[in-house]
C-alpha cells in the first residue's frame, strides 16, 4: 500500500566497461592505460612466496602481496600450482587471509591454476569480482563451455589462453582464431558479457637464438590490434616477464625489454599484464643504447639482433659498471681452455684448443666424449642455475659446433680405418598408449655421445606421428620402446603402416616386453625393410652403425645376417610349438589345483573396503629398495650388494649408488614427489571355475566386480596341476573367502624433476630421478603388503623378515600384477581400478592401453592362502580365448588382439 502508484525504478543500462572488484571497485576505462597484475604471490613465479607457502608461513607470505599492492598492483594473481602442495587447501586459506587484510583485500583476485578444480575452490572464497586464469579450448569446446558457465555462475570475468586442440598459437593468424572463436562461443553460447572476457594471446620469448623465435614480439602486437577489432570489448593480457626469459639472471636487461615492449604493446591494445610491478623500468628511463639494442630484438631489425643484445648483456652488470677482458683463463689446461670457452661462448681459440687436445687424446671422438662434453655439462648446470642466459647457451653450442666440424674430418677418417659407421639421424618414440621411457632416454644418451643426432618424441606417441615426423625430419632409423605388452600390438601397427606407405628406413625394436622372438614372429614379417630387436643400450651404437655404414658389403650383409637370423627363429619357434602339447580348456580345468578348504578357514581381514593414502611418508620407504632392478636400468649386471665389489663394474656400481643416495637423500628430504596409495580388501569365492566374485560386504549378496582369470593349458606331467589364479580362492559355497587390491605411486610430481634436469641438459639426472622413482613405488608396494599381512588382513602377525627375505618373497600370499605372467591380460586393469576408485582417490590413471600413469606407478592383487605362489600362464589355445572373450563381453578378434603375445596358434 505505501507504494501504491510508485513506478518501479528505471535499471540503468549495464555498463560495457570492465568492472572487477574487491573492496573496492576497478572499472578499466578507455583512458585506464595499463592495468598491472602482480604475479609475485604465485608459487611458480616467486621463490620466496613459494617457500613461504610449502614451509606453512602463510601470514609472512601476505607481505609479498601487500608489497605488491605498494608497488602499484591493481590486481593481485594467486597461484598455488605447486606438486608438494594441497593446491586446494593452499588456495582457501590464503585467500582466506587476503580477506582479513583491507590494504591487500581491496583490490581484485585473479585467481590462477592450471586445475579448474582449484580455480572453482578459489572463486567460493572471493568477496568481490574476481578474474579466473584461465580456460581455454585445448580440450575441446564441450570442455571449454563447461568451465566457462561455472564461471560465470560465479559471477567472474575470464582469462582465455590463446590455445586449442592443436596446441598454444604462435603465429598472428593462430592467435587471432583462436580468440575469435572462444570470443563467439563465450558470448553467444554462455552469455558472457564481451567486458569480462581477457584474452592472453600467449606473449613468447625473444633473443632465443633460434630464428623462428625472433618475430615473436611482433606476431603478439599484431594479433593485439586484430583482436580488438574482432572481439568489440574484450580485453587483452599477457605474461610479460615471459618476453625475456632467455636473459633471466640479468634485471637489467630484463627490465629494458619490458619497457619497451610494454611501451608499444599498450598503444597496440594491450590492456593489462602480469608483471612484478615493483620492478618496472620507464620507458624513457632506459639508456639509449640499450634501447635501441632491445627493439633491434623486439622488432627482427637485424639479423645479429640477438647476439648484439648477448654482448651488452655480458659486458654490463645490473650496476652498469662494464667488465674487463680477461685473457688469464688462457694460461690453463686445454681441458679448462674448452670448458672456459664453452661456458663463455669464445669462438675465437677453439680451433687451436681443438687441435691440441686432439693431439693428447687417442681420436677426435675422445676429444668429443672428453673435454666437449665436460664442458657442455659444466653449460648445462649454470644454465640451469639461472646463472646463464638461452643466448649464451646456443653461443655455447656454436662453440662445440665450431670444434665438432673441425674434429669431423679426423673422425671420418677414423671411421675409415676401424669399420666404424658414420653419424645419422635416430628418431625414438615410446608407442602410443605407453608410458615408460628409461630405456629409451639411456639409448639417445648412449647414441648421442657416439656423435648421433636424437629426435626423442617422447611417450605415447601415435604412429602418424612418429612416421611424418621421421619424413619430415629426414631420420636414418625409427627406434620404437615399450614396456607394457600392449605396446607389442602397437610395434606391429607401426610396422605395417611403414610397409603401407611404402618407407624402407631401418626399424629397431626395444623395451622390456619385447624380444628377438615375437619381433622376428609378430613385426619383422609386417615389413619390407629391415627391422630387429635391439636387446639394451650397449648393443644400440654397434646396430646403429652397422646398419648406417657407408661401407655397402659391411651394411648388406650384416642385414642379411640379421634376416638369415630372424628366419632361423621362426623355423625354430615353429618346431617347438609343434612338440609342445597342449590340452583343452576343459581337461585343464578338471586338472586344476584343488585346495582343502574344509581343514582350512580362510583369516578375515581387519579392514573390509578400501583405504587411502594421499601422501606417503617417503624416508619410510627406503629400507625396502631391492636395489638390484636398480643397477639392472643402467644396464650393469650384478646382484646388490655384491655389485659394489665387482673386479669389473664395483669401481663404477659404487659411484652410482652413491650418486643415488645422495639423489634420494634430497627427494625425501626436499620431497621433490609425493608417493601414494589406495587398498582394499573384499569377501570373495571363485565361481565357474576360473572366475572370481568380489562382494560388497559379509552377505555376499552385492557383486562389486567379476575377475576373469586365466589358465595354464600346457599339458603337465602327472599330479602337477594347470593353475589358475582363482584356484587360490574358495570357492562359493565350500568357505567365506576374501581378496585383496591395491594401487600405489611414487611417481606424483616427477615431471617438473624431469623436466628441469633436461633442461640442464643433465640426462644423468633425468634418468636417475626416473630410476629411483621406480625403486620407491616398488619399495612402497613391498611394504604396502607387509602392512597388508600384518595390520589390514592381519593373517601373519608375528612375520618379521628382512628386506633380503621380503625381496625373495619368504613371506606367506602374493601380489600378482594385472600384465605380469600370471594375469597377462591388461585389461583387467581396469576392474582393479574401479573396484578402488584409483583415479578418483589418488592421482593415478589407465591410459587408452592400459599403461598405468605416472610410469612409476604398480598395481595388483593380494591373494592370502598359504599354497598360493606366482606362476606363468604360458601360452593358450583358441578354445580358452573364445571361452574369455565370452565372459569379457568381447569379440574374438579384440580377445586375440589383448591376448596375442600368448596364442599357440596363429591369427588370420
Amino acid at each position: 500500500e505505501a507504494v501504491e502508484g510508485v513506478s518501479p525504478r528505471q535499471r540503468k543500462p549495464e555498463s560495457d566497461l570492465t568492472m572487477l572488484s574487491g573492496m573496492d571497485p576497478l572499472v578499466i576505462r578507455p583512458d585506464s592505460n595499463f592495468v598491472n597484475i602482480g604475479e609475485r604471490t604465485n608459487v611458480t613465479g616467486s621463490k620466496k612466496f613459494a617457500r613461504l607457502i610449502k614451509s606453512g608461513q602463510f601470514e609472512e607470505a601476505l607481505d609479498v602481496a601487500k608489497q605488491q599492492v605498494e608497488g602499484g598492483a591493481q590486481i593481485i594473481d594467486v597461484n598455488m600450482d605447486e606438486g608438494l602442495l594441497d593446491s586446494e587447501e593452499a588456495m582457501t586459506h590464503f585467500l582466506n587471509l587476503v580477506a582479513s587484510e583491507p590494504d591487500i583485500a581491496k583490490l581484485p583476485i585473479m585467481v590462477d591454476s592450471s586445475k579448474f578444480h582449484v580455480i572453482e575452490t578459489g572463486l567460493k572464497c572471493l568477496q568481490g569480482k574476481g578474474v579466473v586464469n584461465s580456460i581455454s579450448l585445448k580440450e575441446g569446446e564441450e570442455s571449454f563451455l563447461q568451465q566457462a558457465r561455472t564461471v560465470n555462475k560465479y559471477g567472474a570475468a575470464v582469462v582465455v589462453m590463446a590455445f586449442d586442440e592443436e596446441g598454444q598459437a604462435d603465429t598472428t593468424d593462430r592467435k587471432v582464431s583462436i580468440c575469435k572463436r572462444a570470443y563467439d562461443l563465450l558470448v553467444e553460447k554462455v552469455g558472457f558479457k564481451p567486458c569480462d572476457i581477457i584474452f592472453d594471446p600467449n606473449i613468447f620469448a625473444v633473443a632465443t637464438g633460434i630464428e623462428e623465435h625472433n618475430q615473436y614480439a611482433i606476431y603478439y602486437l599484431e594479433a593485439v590490434k586484430q583482436i580488438k577489432k574482432l572481439c568489440p570489448g574484450a580485453k587483452v593480457s599477457g605474461g610479460v616477464s615471459n618476453l625475456s626469459f632467455s636473459f633471466r639472471g640479468n634485471n637489467h636487461v630484463r627490465e629494458a625489454m619490458h619497457a619497451s615492449f610494454l611501451y608499444h604493446a599498450v598503444q597496440a591494445g594491450m590492456d593489462m599484464g602480469i608483471v612484478n610491478a615493483g620492478m618496472m623500468e620507464v620507458y624513457e628511463e632506459v639508456p639509449k643504447d640499450l634501447m635501441t639494442l632491445v627493439e633491434d630484438v623486439l622488432f627482427d631489425r637485424r639479423q645479429d639482433a640477438t647476439e648484439a643484445l648477448t654482448d651488452y648483456a655480458e659486458k654490463v652488470k645490473t650496476n652498469g659498471k662494464k667488465l674487463i677482458r680477461d685473457l688469464t683463463w688462457r694460461e690453463g689446461t686445454v681441458e679448462e681452455r674448452i670448458s672456459h670457452a664453452l661456458v663463455k661462448g669464445i669462438t675465437e681459440f677453439i680451433v687451436e684448443d681443438t687441435e691440441e687436445a686432439r693431439k693428447k687424446y687417442p681420436s677426435g671422438l675422445a676429444v668429443i666424449e672428453g673435454p666437449l662434453m665436460a664442458g657442455m655439462n659444466v653449460v648445462g648446470d649454470l644454465f640451469g642455475a639461472g646463472k646463464m642466459f638461452l643466448p649464451q647457451v646456443v653461443k655455447s653450442a656454436r662453440v662445440m659446433k665450431t670444434s665438432v666440424n673441425y674434429l669431423t674430418p679426423f673422425i671420418e677418417e677414423e671411421k675409415t680405418q676401424s669399420d666404424e659407421g658414420a653419424k645419422g639421424k635416430v628418431l625414438l618414440a615410446t608407442v602410443k598408449g605407453d608410458v615408460h621411457d628409461i630405456g629409451k632416454n639411456i639409448v639417445g644418451v648412449v647414441l648421442g655421445c657416439n656423435n648421433y643426432e636424437i629426435i626423442d618424441l617422447g611417450v605415447m606417441v601415435p604412429a602418424d606421428k612418429i612416421l611424418d615426423t621421421a619424413v619430415k625430419e629426414n631420420v636414418d632409423i625409427i627406434g620404437l620402446s615399450g614396456l607394457i605388452t600392449p605396446s607389442l600390438d602397437e610395434m606391429v601397427y607401426v610396422a605395417q603402416e611403414m610397409d603401407r606407405r611404402g618407407m624402407t628406413l631401418p626399424l629397431l625394436i626395444g623395451g622390456a616386453t619385447t624380444s628377438k622372438v615375437h619381433t622376428a614372429v609378430k613385426i619383422e614379417p609386417k615389413y619390407s625393410g629391415i627391422c630387429m630387436h635391439v636387446l639394451d643400450a650397449s648393443r644400440s651404437v654397434g646396430v646403429v652403425s652397422n646398419l648406417l655404414s657407408k661401407d655397402e658389403n659391411l651394411r648388406s650383409n650384416f642385414v642379411l645376417d640379421v634376416k638369415k637370423e630372424y628366419d632361423q627363429v621362426r623355423t625354430q619357434r615353429a618346431a617347438r610349438q609343434e612338440i609342445k602339447q597342449y590340452v583343452s580348456l576343459q581337461e585343464a580345468r578338471e586338472n586344476r589345483l584343488k585346495l582343502d578348504f574344509e581343514g582350512y578357514t580362510p583369516p578375515k581381514p581387519t579392514l573390509l573396503g578400501s583405504k587411502v593414502w594421499k601422501d606417503y611418508d617417503l624416508a619410510s620407504l627406503r629400507d625396502y629398495i631391492d636395489w638390484t632392478p636398480f643397477f639392472s636400468s643402467w644396464q650393469m649386471a650384478g646382484k646388490y650388494p655384491q655389485i659394489l665389489e665387482d673386479k669389473v663394474v664395483g669401481v663404477e656400481a659404487t659411484k652410482l649408488f652413491n650418486d643415488a643416495n645422495a639423489m634420494l637423500d634430497r627427494i625425501i628430504a626436499e620431497k621433490w614427489f609425493t608417493a601414494q596409495a589406495v587398498i582394499g580388501i573384499y569377501p570373495a569365492n571363485s565361481v565357474n571355475t576360473d572366475d572370481i566374485e568380489l562382494y560388497a560386504d559379509e552377505s555376499r549378496n552385492q557383486i562389486l566386480r567379476t575377475l576373469k582369470c586365466l589358465r595354464q593349458q600346457r599339458k603337465k606331467a602327472t599330479n602337477r596341476p594347470n593353475l589358475s589364479l582363482s584356484d587360490f580362492i574358495a570357492p562359493a559355497g565350500e568357505a567365506e573367502d576374501y581378496m585383496g587390491a591395491f594401487a600405489v605411486t611414487a611417481g606424483v610430481g616427477i615431471e617438473k624433476w624431469v623436466k628441469h634436469f633436461e633442461a640442464e641438459n643433465d640426462d644423468y639426472s633425468a634418468i636417475m630421478v626416473k630410476a629411483l622413482a621406480d625403486r620407491l613405488v616398488e619399495a612402497l608396494a613391498e611394504h604396502m603388503h607387509e602392512r597388508v599381512r600384518k595390520e589390514f588382513w592381519g593373517y601373519d602377525r608375528e612375520e618379521s623378515l628382512e628386506n633380503d627375505a621380503l625381496i625373495k618373497e619368504k613371506y606367506r600370499g602374493i601380489r600378482p600384477a594385472p600384465g605380469y605372467p600370471a594375469c597377462p591380460e591388461h585389461t583387467e586393469k581396469r576392474q582393479l581400478f574401479d573396484l578402488l576408485k584409483v583415479e578418483d582417490e589418488i592421482d593415478m590413471q589407465l591410459t587408452e592401453h592400459f599403461a598405468m600413469y605416472p610410469a612409476a606407478s604398480v598395481s595388483g592383487w593380494y591373494f592370502s592362502h598359504p599354497e598360493s605362489k606366482y606362476f606363468g600362464l604360458g601360452q593358450i589355445s583358441k578354445d580358452q580365448v573364445e571361452d574369455y572373450a565370452r565372459r569379457k563381453d568381447m569379440k574374438l578378434e579384440e580377445a586375440e588382439r589383448w591376448l596375442a603375445p600368448l596364442l599357440n596358434y596363429e591369427t588370420s
